[in-house]
């Protein structure tokens, strides 16, 4: 029988079935950007949240308040120990915008250091000492880092501190360093065509005073500079967007009764983070295209650091006000202590109402590992910039309880072999 002949409802039963539970003959980032304009629901992922209705019933009810968004990909392995990845999505969405606030930091990290390595000067590495001048409107220029052993700046302990708390001076000076042209024109040419990373965080600044960045000089341990480049002015040409959300704003003390403009905000898909987190899990297993060019020592550091809670780091150094889940929000939501055979490679970001998590979850006593993305508008007011959003009643919860709940489906799937996770056991060094 030939497949026109076959029922229509069965032949958009087969198409759904391939489109959201195959396994990976491609990279994952080809096989996310498939997804990215559909919206249908992965059966197992509506599976796992109806067996927990007192968690899920009342926001899936109203979603299209909290407008959730998810991506869990299961991890397998070959007999060699190679990955094989199959994703399920949930309200997949390309043309429905959130602002991914500090999940944008991820990406910049991995770019510094590709940056560093492409650059090929003898002395210049992440340790480096990295001195941030002003040339323009409102920079500001950084001589020394109080949460280094030595007070230097540098682009390893930006990074440690953009992983460890999600601080957001460090992604400034990284941002400042690689500029808007490198940093969204490489990241297009490596397929993530959703990225726009067009401003620093947590400080108001123009358009022309981001597409502005600092100067930038490296100092060796003699004084000596290594590397400098000056002040750069970015032409990258903006992609088009008419985005505006809500009903209101609070500008001053005052509420504006429009809609908020995002059109000139950061932008990047939850697919495209997904796929980038992938990418420095597993390099080996996504083509060269889709992958930063990092050395084995980068991608160990990152993983240390991505993995590693503040109160376990030396330096930068953390009161017990961060506790060790403070940026784990999947499983956690970002309280308390981390279980001891657990490890969360993830990025999170919070900032007008949009809360998100990208994580890859690892639990070394039970041998099981999986990928899990999620996104919660936590804004049920509508109104932007007031401070009165629903992270702590809403989205902090929902995101604790969807990783627990498919964490409690990963204990009790089958796998055909034991994964080797000993990449992920690293070492107590700091």
């Amino acid at each position: 029988m030939s497949i026109k002949s076959l029922p229509f409802l069965l032949v958009l039963m087969i198409t759904l079935m391939g489109c959201f539970s195959k396994k990976l003959s491609m990279t994952p980032t080809q096989e996310l950007k498939d997804a990215k304009d559909l919206i249908a629901n992965s059966s197992l992922l509506s599976d796992i949240l109806k067996q927990h209705p007192q968690y899920f019933d009342s926001l899936l009810g109203r979603n299209d308040v909290w407008q959730i968004k998810i991506i869990y990909t299961q991890v397998d392995r070959r007999a060699s120990n190679k990955p094989v990845f199959k994703n399920h999505y949930f309200n997949i969405d390309s043309k429905q915008y959130f602002y991914p606030a500090s999940t944008v930091k991820m990406p910049t990290a991995f770019l510094a250091l590709q940056r560093l390595n492409e650059l090929k000067i003898t002395g210049l590495d992440k340790n480096t000492t990295m001195i941030t001048d002003a040339a323009h409107s409102r920079q500001d220029a950084v001589y020394n880092d109080p949460n280094s052993p030595d007070g230097r700046p540098t682009i390893a302990n930006y990074i440690k501190k953009i992983f460890l708390v999600s601080d957001n001076d460090a992604y400034n000076r990284l941002y400042e360093f690689l500029g808007q042209e490198y940093i969204n024109n490489t990241l297009h040419k490596m397929g993530f065509d959703s990225a726009q990373i067009i401003h620093r965080l947590n400080i108001s600044r123009t358009e022309d005073e981001n597409r502005h960045t600092n100067p930038v000089k490296f100092y060796d341990t003699s004084s000596r500079v290594v590397y400098q480049q000056p002040l750069v002015a970015s032409r990258l040409v903006y992609q088009a967007r008419n985005t505006f959300l809500g009903r209101g704003y609070l500008s001053g003390d005052k509420v504006i009764n429009q809609p908020f403009d995002f059109s000139k905000k950061n932008r990047f898909s939850l697919t495209d983070l997904h796929s980038i987190l992938q990418t420095v899990i597993f390099p080996k297993a996504i083509s060269k295209k889709h992958r930063f060019n990092l050395t084995n020592d980068d991608y160990q550091f990152l993983l240390r650091y991505m993995s590693m809670t503040p109160q376990e780091s030396d330096f930068p150094q953390y009161d017990s006000s961060y506790n060790g889940a403070y940026v784990k929000l999947l499983m956690y939501g970002g309280k308390g202590e981390l279980d001891s055979n657990l490890r969360i490679f993830n990025k999170e970001g919070d900032a007008y109402g949009f809360l998100t998590d990208v994580a890859y979850v690892v639990d070394f006593k039970n041998n099981i590992e999986f990928f899990l993305s999620a996104n919660i508008y936590c804004n049920s007011d509508e109104i932007f910039n007031d401070d009165h959003y629903d992270y702590e009643t809403v989205g902090y919860p929902f995101l604790k309880n969807l990783g627990m709940a498919v964490y409690e489906y990963e204990l009790q799937r089958k796998r055909k072999r034991i994964p080797d996770l000993s990449t992920f056991q690293l070492q107590d060094s700091k």
